[in-house]
């Protein structure tokens, strides 16, 4: 130290082997994202940016994660990690351009802030609810590990977003599968304004570890040679021996949540004591009393960073707002797909339905090599179902997973592993659990593709429905959960056949698929299905009963009571249609046979209010009024939960109101 005797900043830099380039460049990789936070600000005061997420004092942890990390590595960042965007070196352009919601940017105007990913940079952005990011990152590096390419992935989060069951979960997973993954926590002090004393009660968030069995570091997160160095020294050795690794980065967030919330719950001392610790300051004093910094080089850097910025709000700011195409709006949601038929020449075999998806899943494993199923007792146990029962020893384990008790995780898994190249089925055990996966799949797989071109191209098997004595959270059919989320593909067919065929479909299908297969047809329902590999497209209806003077309109179980029901009453001419897939629904099968018949039954095992029989029925009268000789009648389950003794349960289910209700439409 040749300038002072006593050091003017307060942290122990310790520059080891790195050159004094090595050490300039980190200086300048903060001093940009800084530089572009104050010029925020003031665009913030001026109206020109609508909100601003602040990371100002935790540069160093955005910046020495990030160069610590190979550019073919990804990192899934929080909000207030500009410096990894900048490290990345997206043009800035871009970047502002995205904050303007103009169509320059990463999402075409449809999310905001840092709330996108791009592949072309390996950042893999943030969703409002924090916590499923934690589980993308795993399937993410559950792929890097399968490939076996030494690559880790890095997932930040707050302390406040420990908290959260995400947090156990993504890190449990990672644990029992030693996946590459870097957990970085930025203990920043306050989750939006509650203190840490409020969010957990161990001395250490790095503490939990031990819990998980997990490696874990305390970093100091203002010091950026410690971030980098240490940081870079656990990444490679991570590489070398694939495993997950909690690091807390002890930081400070100097200013509000966002930028209205204002700072005023945080203690002035507090506040004063970490000013003092401001990464980029600090940093500098030292870099000017070894001399590898002076006042030239840094007015230099500057001078070069402020034009960058005006240089590229300038190009941002000429870019015209983004503007509305219903056409594009609706075709984004969705990753275009051709449909592509596999005829079915081959010998049939009568087999039951049960079967059938077992056909479907191993045909679908020998077709596509890079497809993982992931589930709870699938491996050797086969599933509670026995239906990937042999799998393991065919496929390895590798590809058959057992999985923790944790279905957001496993979700979100799924997610990383579609956008690190692969495909995932996911098996719910009972469809009613996935209520304990429900955010990943409604505002993750569902709204990415739409947001920022990023596919899901996850199936998730959905084993459902009553009249198996199986009581409230082994019976649901709840498909109507997910029918009304865009983004969304639910499949729910009701013969084998067509549950071979779609199932391969869905596997096919690079979008999320909610494939519900219903338990009481497992066993119960025999057909003559083709041995070999087949598809059905999805979105396409079937008429499995011609008739001309009333459209019995179903799905899954409803179909068989129908067609039972029909024979029963010795109805004639009574045309069934089953629709096999909700979303995309085909509106087209169901509006001609309303107009040929004119007397339209909506049948459904769900309870009916918001059911898909309701929505069927609107849609029904508003297309097809002038056609119809009576009212669009409606029948499903009672308005209560699925009773367990077999008497509650026979009367909750619709069988004996669509007798009534055929009676009363046939005599209307």
């Amino acid at each position: 130290m040749s300038v002072h005797n006593k050091p003017s900043h307060i942290f122990d830099y310790d520059r080891k082997n790195l050159s004094a380039n090595q050490l300039l460049g980190l200086y300048r990789s903060m001093l940009k994202p800084r530089l572009i936070e104050e010029k925020m600000l003031i665009l913030l005061r001026q109206g020109k940016v609508s909100k601003w997420f602040s990371g100002i004092g935790q540069e160093a942890v955005s910046v020495g994660v990030a160069k610590a990390l190979s550019r073919e590595e990804y990192i899934l960042p929080m909000h207030r990690n500009l410096g990894i965007f900048t490290s990345r070196d997206i043009p800035l352009h871009r970047l502002f351009a995205q904050w303007q919601g103009k169509a320059g940017g990463f999402t075409n105007g449809r999310d905001r802030s840092f709330h996108f990913g791009t592949q072309e940079y390996k950042i893999i952005g943030m969703i409002s609810h924090l916590g499923p990011q934690l589980g993308v990152a795993d399937g993410i590096a559950l792929a890097h590990k399968i490939r076996k390419e030494n690559r880790l992935t890095a997932v930040f989060t707050g302390e406040g977003g420990t908290s959260e069951g995400d947090f156990h979960e993504a890190l449990n997973l990672a644990s029992v599968w030693d996946l590459p993954v870097l957990f970085c926590i930025e203990n920043n002090g306050y989750g939006l304004s509650t203190p840490v004393n409020e969010q957990y009660r161990c001395k250490n968030l790095a503490d939990r570890g031990a819990g998980y069995g997990m490696e874990s570091h305390i970093i100091e997160g203002n010091n950026i040679l410690e971030v980098y160095q240490k940081t870079s020294e656990i990444a490679e050795s991570v590489r070398k021996h694939p495993r997950p690794v909690l690091l807390e980065f002890k930081t400070f967030r100097m200013r509000g949540h966002e930028e209205a919330s204002g700072t005023k719950y945080v203690p002035e001392e507090l506040m004063a004591s970490w000013s003092l610790k401001d990464p980029i300051e600090n940093y500098r004093k030292f870099l000017l009393e070894e001399e590898i910094l002076t006042e030239q080089i840094q007015e230099q850097y500057e001078q070069e960073i402020k034009a960058e910025i005006e240089e590229n709000l300038v190009k941002a700011n000429m870019e015209e707002q983004v503007s509305f195409s219903e056409e594009k709006e609706f075709n984004d949601v969705y990753k275009e797909f051709v449909n592509q038929q596999f005829e079915n020449p081959y010998p049939k075999k009568n087999i039951r339905f049960v079967d059938a998806v077992s056909q479907a899943l191993r045909q679908s494993f020998q077709k596509h090599e890079n497809l993982i199923l992931m589930g709870q007792d699938v491996a050797e146990y086969g599933g509670v179902f026995k239906i990937t029962e042999g799998f393991l020893e065919e496929f390895g384990r590798e590809r058959i997973r057992n999985t923790p008790i944790c279905e957001s995780a496993v979700i979100g898994a799924a997610m990383g592993l579609s956008i690190n190249g692969m495909k995932a089925v996911v098996e719910m055990q009972f469809a009613d659990f996935v209520s304990s996966g429900f955010n990943p799949v409604v505002n993750y797989l569902a709204k990415s593709n739409y947001r920022w071109k990023q596919n899901a191209d996850v199936v998730i098997r959905m084993p459902c429905g009553a009249g198996v004595g199986a009581g409230p959270f082994h019976s649901q059919t709840n498909e109507a959960w997910f029918t009304k989320t865009p983004g969304l593909k639910v499949v729910y067919p009701a013969f084998p056949y067509d549950a071979k065929g779609l199932l391969n479909a869905a596997v096919n299908d690079p979008n999320p698929v909610l494939f519900f297969e219903h338990k009481a047809l497992y066993r119960s329902v025999r057909q003559e299905v083709p041995e070999g590999y087949y598809t059905v497209e999805i979105g396409k209806a079937s008429t499995v009963k011609e008739g001309k003077n009333m459209s019995i309109i179903s799905y899954g179980a409803g179909v068989h009571w129908a067609l039972e029901a029909i024979e029963e009453l010795e109805l004639k001419e009574v045309e069934v249609v089953d629709l096999r897939s909700l979303q995309p629904l085909d509106n087209e099968a169901i509006f001609k046979s309303a107009r040929k018949t004119g007397k339209v039954l909506v049948l459904t095992e769900d309870s009916l209010f918001g059911s898909m029989a309701s929505e069927i029925a609107a849609q029904v009268s508003e297309k097809c009024f002038e056609h119809l000789d009576a009212p669009v009648f409606r029948v499903g389950s009672m308005e209560t939960p699925i009773p367990f003794a077999t008497s509650l349960e026979q009367g909750y289910l619709p069988k004996k109101r669509l007798i009534e209700k055929l009676i009363q439409l046939t005599e209307y």
